[in-house]
């Protein structure tokens, strides 16, 4: 289907990712007639979705629930790994403390409370999901024990989910109309009624009942981050998707729509200095580099910056990437022995690579581009000259094995660089999403300024803000986008047969 052969729906969905897939089928499950919109060519479908390394948060008691969601569980030998729980009140700790307790609290709820069926909902259309052995458990003593609260994720990532969706949008019979960026709403006196769009440079208006808005953040607008997040984001690299340009933002605005969430704030990572200016998808998320707990970061001036073991990488990843961009020259180097070459993740050993080696750190300092080597080489042997305490290092618990009389102390994991050859890999920051969206209610109506439901209009996944403020725990935005792409649906299929 293309804007030219459009015919009137019940429910048009702006977007194409995870968030958009389930309020189309959410709206199809109640009996509605819909259509998707995606500004992306077939090929580039799925916006940050299909850049995702699929990490899942949800709420699970007992390792019967994991089972429940991915059966080839009960195959392993659970007598070798802990996975441990992850509580509602767990959940909500973990996001009043990552968010400095300014979470939309009714918001959290309905994303905390419907954690558990978001991924049963996704296994039902098709999505597989595995045990995140070796991403959020490492082997220790011969035992594998989970932290973080991410038990599983999907297998094949992003990619296999947004594969899975669209397979079942097709199946269903939901059409999606690519290379078609909504820029307008068309308004009638009582509610939304449709949106305007271009398709190849020429102008469509396209109708319908109800419109949910799943189109994303504004991160890959160089304009609205410098604007929004401030001086040098302009600059930064964005992790995932070209097409996310904050049209839905602006379009809302223009009638009314209220805003919420951190709109100076967004998921930024440690990635690869030398990645292409958006994502990859041949690479998906490899890009990133995770594994900071168990090196040293140091910058220009060859000084650390941060402590790198302040907590799991799953609650300090996304905030870090800020701290990079802080930094003169907007790098760093991540630097590590060989003590730890088994706990790095894949990502660690791409082709497409910024890696330097050497047999000493005094071979390795020079080969860090931009870096000071003297400073460096004073920071690496003040950091391992710094008092520790005698505990054993433990990669799955905050270990306490922490330096002293340092300027920066690093306080978990913060084993001596003393095992050749090192090994250094140069960062900058990689967007991920923006924080800053639209107000919406428990039932993912969009608010206007006034505190008011706009008829007609939902939103859900990025665009939706609220959740998030300062910082982010992994696995949480894909819960979010089909937790409220759920209601989002529902609430539009509802709206569109009362109209």
């Amino acid at each position: 289907m293309t804007p030219a052969n459009y015919q009137q729906v019940d429910v048009l969905v702006v977007g194409a990712g995870n968030a958009a897939a389930n309020a189309a089928l959410a709206a199809h499950e109640a009996g509605c007639s819909v259509a998707m919109l995606e500004t992306a060519p077939e090929d580039a479908r799925g916006g940050n979705s299909a850049f995702t390394g699929g990490a899942f948060r949800f709420v699970f008691d007992e390792v019967k629930d994991l089972i429940a969601l991915a059966p080839d569980i009960a195959e392993l030998d659970l007598s070798t790994i802990d996975f441990g729980t992850y509580t509602k009140e767990q959940y909500f700790d973990d996001m009043g403390r990552l968010t400095e307790y300014r979470c939309d609290p009714d918001l959290t709820e309905v994303l905390i409370g419907n954690s558990y069926a978001a991924a049963l909902w996704l296994k039902k259309h098709g999505v597989k999901f595995q045990p995140a052995l070796g991403r959020q458990a490492f082997k220790v003593d011969g035992k594998f024990r989970f932290w973080g609260g991410l038990a599983c994720h999907i297998h094949g990532g992003g990619q296999h989910l947004v594969a899975t969706l669209h397979a079942k949008l097709q199946q269903v019979g939901i059409p999606v109309l690519y290379n078609t960026t909504a820029w307008q709403f068309l308004h009638g006196d009582d509610r939304v009624e449709g949106v305007r769009v271009r398709h190849h440079g020429r102008i469509f208006d396209l109708r319908a009942k109800a419109i949910v808005m799943a189109c994303g953040g504004f991160e890959s607008n160089a304009e609205m981050r410098a604007r929004y997040i401030g001086p040098n984001w302009d600059l930064a690299k964005v992790r995932g998707t070209r097409y996310n340009q904050g049209y839905g933002h602006r379009m809302a605005i223009d009638i009314g729509a209220a805003v919420a969430g951190h709109w100076s704030g967004a998921h930024a990572v440690q990635w690869d200095m030398n990645a292409p200016p958006f994502g990859d998808l041949s690479v998906g998320d490899q890009f990133q580099k995770h594994n900071y707990p168990f090196g040293v970061l140091v910058n220009a001036r060859g000084e650390r910056f941060l402590d790198e073991g302040k907590d799991f990488h799953s609650y300090t990843y996304a905030a870090y990437g800020h701290e990079v961009m802080k930094q003169p020259g907007l790098f760093a180097w991540q630097i590590f022995d060989s003590k730890i070459n088994d706990l790095l993740r894949s990502e660690y050993r791409i082709p497409r690579i910024t890696k330097e080696v050497g047999n000493t750190l005094e071979e390795l300092a020079p080969k860090l581009t931009g870096v000071d080597t003297a400073a460096v080489l004073e920071t690496l042997r003040a950091y391992n000259a710094a008092p520790r305490p005698d505990v054993k290092f433990d990669p799955n618990v905050h270990d306490g094995l922490r330096t002293t009389g340092l300027p920066i102390n690093k306080t978990n994991w913060a084993q001596t660089l003393d095992t050749p050859p090192f090994h250094a890999y140069g960062v900058t920051a990689g967007v991920t999403f923006t924080f800053g969206g639209l107000k919406i209610d428990t039932s993912a109506r969009v608010e206007d300024t006034s505190g008011e439901p706009i008829p007609g209009l939902f939103a859900a996944g990025e665009i939706a803000g609220g959740l998030y403020y300062h910082n982010y725990g992994s696995g949480t935005g894909l819960i979010a986008g089909v937790t409220f792409g759920r209601i989002a649906g529902d609430g539009a299929a509802a709206f569109a047969r009362r109209n």
